[in-house]
């Protein structure tokens, strides 16, 4: 008998388990937020927008009365927004049991972070690992604790140039987000081989959602790309809930192990259900990531709360 293919309906219970989800308030990250919501869990809504924030959590209320959500103001690419969610979170729960990093933005024209980093690499990447670092100690306490990042099938053609990283001499809009795409993607490998080696309960797992219509495409200001992918190529996208799909799996299912990178199992790994894809081989380069990770720390001032021995 051939097996079901995997769905949201076969996500196990997470009552009384804490999700945090970043992005929440539309696209993949609304999606997520509703369907582990339907699962009983307590839902953390982190959007920069709290007003798109509230109407996210009436749409899932509405679909689901009862369910548990709040909703908490978090801007990524400012860093004194992240350090003020991660105190303001700190103060109400004990514990953190998942964290989804799924906030991120594309291919805008060239501007800077309220620390004067590129917008993506700041928002895509930079908030993430400081988000990350600042909730360790409460995701280690955590039921099954995990870390989901999400990248994109982009991070296999990204190439991240230390020597300019933010775009100063030379900025192009697709190529800074298949960078920031690519940190995505070297923070997870490095987050779990570091996690693994402190002896830390918590898993780093990576996922992406294929190719999904979102406002992502749609709201670059970049004239082609948005042509390419919100109107040419958006017949083949999948909606945000199949997409949300493989974070959805990364994050709940009991078999799946840290540093695995989910994504869809259709061609071009565009849409399906959730599967184990590869990492580009640059993702997991010993030296690219000791030496993106010093760098973020240099750029972040977030250092992880590993054991000395890690």
């Amino acid at each position: 008998m051939r097996q079901e293919r995997w769905n949201a309906g076969r996500i196990v219970d997470q009552t009384d388990r804490v999700f945090v989800v970043t992005g929440a308030g539309s696209g993949l990250g609304l999606a997520t937020g509703h369907a582990l919501a339907r699962r009983g869990a307590r839902v953390v809504l982190a959007v920069r927008d709290t007003e798109k924030g509230r109407r996210a959590a009436a749409a899932i209320t509405a679909d689901t009365p009862g369910a548990r959500l709040e909703v908490r103001h978090l801007d990524l690419a400012d860093l004194g927004s992240v350090r003020g969610f991660a105190d303001a979170l700190r103060a109400d729960h004990p514990r953190i049991d998942v964290l989804v990093n799924n906030a991120g933005i594309m291919a805008p024209t060239r501007a800077l972070s309220p620390q004067g980093h590129e917008l993506q690499f700041a928002t895509n990447h930079l908030g993430h690992f400081a988000l990350t670092g600042l909730l360790l100690d409460l995701l280690a306490e955590g039921v099954d604790p995990r870390v989901v990042t999400v990248s994109s099938p982009n991070h296999r053609r990204g190439r991240i140039a230390f020597d300019d990283v933010d775009g100063e001499r030379t900025y192009s809009p697709m190529g800074h987000y298949n960078q920031s795409k690519l940190a995505n993607a070297v923070f997870g490998h490095q987050l779990h081989l570091r996690l693994t080696g402190a002896g830390s309960p918590v898993r780093s797992v990576l996922a992406h959602p294929g190719y999904v219509a979102t406002g992502l495409q749609r709201g670059t200001p970049v004239r082609a790309v948005r042509l390419l992918y919100g109107r040419l190529l958006s017949p083949l996208a999948g909606k945000p809930a199949e997409g949300a799909l493989s974070p959805l799996y990364a994050a709940t299912e009991p078999g799946v192990r840290g540093g695995e990178f989910i994504g869809p199992d259709g061609a071009g790994e565009l849409r399906g259900a959730p599967t184990r894809v590869p990492l580009a081989p640059r993702a997991k380069d010993d030296a690219t990531g000791r030496r993106l990770w010093e760098l973020s720390e240099r750029l972040t001032g977030v250092r992880f709360p590993f054991p000395a021995t890690a």
